[in-house]
């Protein structure tokens, strides 16, 4: 019975290590696919990356278009004549002496 203890000790001894080093590679394995910096979580940045290159590209389209409307304010390209129309026909002013003429 004594030599049969001292067998199962130095078996399970034995097959320790290589159980360890099983459960390690399984664990890593795992991680390798599905952590968060495995490959699920490379595709899912993968994905974001390209929805925020899209929503920047919008942006950028709506900030070009911004910075026309607004150089057409600036002084050097402004036309005096045209802002003081847009401004009478937005306010519903006009002089004494003017005739208004409705569009239908």
């Amino acid at each position: 019975m004594l030599r049969s203890r001292k067998s199962i000790r130095s078996k399970s001894r034995r097959a320790a290590i290589p159980l360890i080093c099983l459960g390690l590679t399984g664990y890593f394995g795992y991680h390798v696919f599905h952590g968060d910096h495995g490959l699920v979580g490379w595709q899912r940045l993968s994905a974001e990356k390209s929805d925020a290159q899209i929503r920047l590209t919008i942006l950028k389209a709506k900030e070009a278009e911004l910075e026309s409307r607004v150089s057409l304010l600036r002084s050097e390209t402004l036309d005096p004549d045209m802002l003081d129309e847009r401004a009478r026909a937005l306010l519903n002013y006009s002089g004494e002496n003017e005739v208004v003429l409705f569009e239908q």
